[in-house]
């Protein structure tokens, strides 16, 4: 062989052998590759756990709800928690066997909006309930509240103003990331009127399960029990993430 030394002539076996080892094993690797993605492909994507729903018994002996209306309220959301789970069961079994053309994916996938905001609408007000209903007034939040609205009495005005709106729903204080914008805000049922990218601060629920146990039809005397008991340390918490 022209332009090899002899000690080159003398290693070119031990170069024929470990290419032939090299390509005996790139061959084991790639099969071994190829089986995992086979195996991979029979295993499916990876299985998320259920929502599950959180415990807020926490709650139970505020002055201005009864134990009755609460537990009814965790019922309530309780039910959420579930049929949110159910539907992205039955949501992921239409997709597998290539239903998502028929008309009941496409309300199921409308549904799960409703049911979802249910949900996660419920634990954030859950998780701003429970406090003294007194703001700290060298906090951050009441700063951007006084800032922004003139005073902590107009903005609660105004916010008030927003809950006794006629209809079933929610208002709910959001801050505007993008501008630092807070902006009191009405939520029609649970999933119509969200601001998109806005963080959610103070949610206040304003369906009539969520008062008309202890107070009947007066949803005003509902509201002032809620401000009563607002624990603004987790409105807050919530504008620092």
């Amino acid at each position: 062989m022209k332009g090899l030394t002899e000690k080159s002539l003398w290693m070119l076996p031990l170069f024929r052998m470990d290419r032939r080892y090299f390509l005996k094993s790139t061959a084991f690797l790639g099969g071994s590759l190829f089986a995992w993605s086979l195996l991979g492909g029979c295993l499916g994507a990876a299985e998320l756990k259920p929502y599950e729903a959180r415990d807020f018994s926490r709650l139970k002996g505020m002055k201005v709800f009864s134990n009755q209306l609460l537990e009814q309220h965790f019922t309530l959301y309780q039910g959420y928690v579930k049929n949110t789970n159910l539907l992205l069961e039955q949501l992921a079994q239409m997709a597998k066997q290539g239903q998502t053309q028929s008309p009941t994916y496409a309300e199921l996938k409308r549904r799960l909006g409703w049911e979802f905001d249910g949900m996660r609408l419920h634990e954030l007000y859950f998780g701003n309930l429970g406090g003294t209903g007194e703001i700290k007034k060298d906090g951050k939040l009441a700063k951007l509240i006084a800032e922004q609205f003139g005073s902590f009495d107009a903005w609660a005005a105004d916010f008030k103003a927003v809950g006794a709106m006629r209809g079933i729903g929610w208002a709910v204080l959001y801050l505007d990331a993008t501008r630092g914008r807070l902006v009191n805000t009405w939520i029609n049922e649970h999933d119509v009127g969200h601001l998109v990218g806005g963080q959610p601060l103070l949610i206040m629920d304003v369906f009539e399960h969520a008062y008309m146990t202890d107070y009947g039809i007066n949803r005003g005397a509902y509201i002032e029990a809620f401000f009563k008991n607002i624990d603004w340390a987790a409105a807050e918490s919530r504008l620092s993430s």
